[in-house]
């Protein structure tokens, strides 16, 4: 099995591995909460397999490994220490009742809630169908107090569908004084009490288990980082296998530099920050908020068939060209898409203008049959200037091909949920919005948004324009200027 930590990252990757029929092993699990949003993953995943087409449900196999003696190891070393402050003796009494139970406890009531998820309808619908549970494994159980019973985290966790991974001296101690009995299910109101006893003195539970959750992700890392090394350093070697032939060669100091900064990274661990949004890599502000490109591939496969609606009438309302206005990167990513993808026979060729040049936009123009053309807003503020130049002076020119009522139809806005070209957007419009990422311009319009387009919306076009020459501009009405100079 592959082993897949049970965090946030780790969770959907999770099911989505046994939704293509992947065997995973779930690890680093220490809370009731995260086994549980684990278990239901799986059986998400399973259901997603089937409705996919998927077979044989009943090859598919996971565990939910599920740490057991960490968690008294650090529970118990927080309640030592109350007990060196505690003041009377029905205190300490209760601090004491809770040495070396908090572990078992814990993981008899994850077995619950795995009793609860695999059961019911739903359950047996799959199971019907051949699904096998998700096993519960019982990890970290050797005894590490010496105080304690060499076997206390064997004895009281036998059930069924539940893995131990004993180590041999564990195994062995079981064989000489075990005595093998259901124990899983045995008092969990008794569990249940252990669980309250600790919050009421102090010790939050969810505390813990996120400490040790982060810890075991460190050493996961700190391993993972040593092999991506070992196998950096095999590839220098000159046996290494010649995958690529191609080079790279930069002046002594920028090489150093950039050396520098790729071994700082490392270091840093600063891949991993960066998926993390950890905003301290930069200035330590506001920087997370604008990260969603990371995952938008996934997010958006969620709009699949919202995407595929607004292909499909563009295909019925028979387009022979759709022109994108944008400039930087609200027209960088489609130029590639252009470049890189052939025009599908039935729909209409892209083009990008991403250049206040007269002599281009009068070039792309002419490329164009105005009446017969989806245009595209690209602008994720909303208020850059020159998109909002291109869109006055197209929508002028399609308004005179195929009338005022008709030519707001032909505008699609691309922009951030909120942002100036969405609010100004007419009143009157039907549209579709989806903002599963606001940190990208993620709010699209097709619809009649003529009000867009008024002059008194667009008081920006008046300023002094400083991205072309002044030359090419005479002081005459802001809705005219480029109209005039293209003319």
């Amino acid at each position: 099995m592959i082993k897949v930590p049970g965090t946030a990252e780790g969770i959907p990757a999770f099911e989505q591995l046994i939704s293509e029929g992947i065997n995973i092993n779930v690890t680093l699990l220490f809370s009731q909460k995260v086994y549980q949003q684990v278990a239901e993953a799986y059986v998400r995943g399973l259901s997603k397999y089937i409705g996919s087409g998927g077979k044989d449900v009943g090859h598919i196999a996971s565990v939910a490994s599920f740490f057991i003696s960490r968690i008294d190891n650090s529970v118990d070393a927080q309640i030592s220490a109350k007990l060196k402050s505690a003041t009377n003796p029905q205190e300490e009494q209760k601090l004491k009742s809770l040495l070396g139970k908090v572990a078992v406890a814990n993981g008899k009531l994850a077995y619950q809630r795995y009793l609860n998820i695999f059961s019911g309808a739903s359950w047996d619908a799959l199971r019907a169908k051949g699904a096998q549970t998700q096993r519960v494994l019982w990890a970290s159980t050797s005894t590490k107090n010496p105080a304690y019973s060499d076997i206390l985290y064997v004895t009281d966790l036998i059930g069924p569908d539940t893995v131990n991974t004993m180590p041999p001296a564990t195994v062995d101690a079981f064989r000489d004084h075990g005595q093998p009995r259901e124990a899983l299910t045995e008092d969990i109101p008794g569990a249940e009490k252990v669980m309250q006893d600790l919050a009421s003195v102090g010790v939050p539970i969810d505390k813990v288990t996120d400490e040790l959750t982060n810890d075991g992700v460190r050493l996961f890392e700190e391993a993972f980082d040593k092999l991506l090394a070992a196998v950096e350093k095999s590839t220098q070697g000159g046996t290494a296998p010649k995958i690529t032939q191609q080079q790279q060669k930069l002046p002594d100091d920028l090489s150093k530099q950039v050396a520098a900064a790729v071994n700082d990274w490392r270091a840093g661990g600063k891949v991993r920050r960066l998926w993390q949004r950890d905003a301290s890599l930069w200035s330590n502000s506001d920087e997370a908020q604008w990260l969603g490109w990371l995952d938008i591939t996934e997010k958006q496969l969620a709009n699949v068939a919202e995407f595929q609606k607004l292909a499909d009438e563009i295909h019925t309302e028979n387009f022979s060209d759709i022109l994108l206005l944008g400039m930087g990167g609200s027209s960088l990513g489609p130029e590639v898409l252009e470049k890189t993808y052939r025009q599908i026979k039935g729909f209409p060729r892209l083009h990008v203008l991403d250049s206040t040049d007269p002599a281009q936009v009068k070039a792309f123009e002419k490329k164009i049959d105005i009446s017969k053309t989806l245009f595209i807003v690209s602008s994720k503020s909303g208020s850059t200037l020159e998109p909002n130049i291109f869109k006055q002076y197209f929508f002028d020119r399609v308004k005179q091909a195929i009338g005022a009522d008709k030519a707001g139809s032909r505008f699609i806005a691309i922009t951030d949920p909120g942002s100036k070209l969405e609010k100004k957007r007419s009143p009157i419009t039907s549209a579709t919005s989806s903002t599963a990422c606001p940190a990208l311009a993620a709010a699209t319009l097709r619809c009649r948004i003529s009000a867009l387009f008024q002059p008194q919306s667009w008081g920006l076009m008046s300023r002094s324009f400083s991205i072309v020459p002044k030359r090419w501009f005479k002081p005459v009405p802001p809705r005219f200027q480029l109209r005039k100079t293209l003319a």
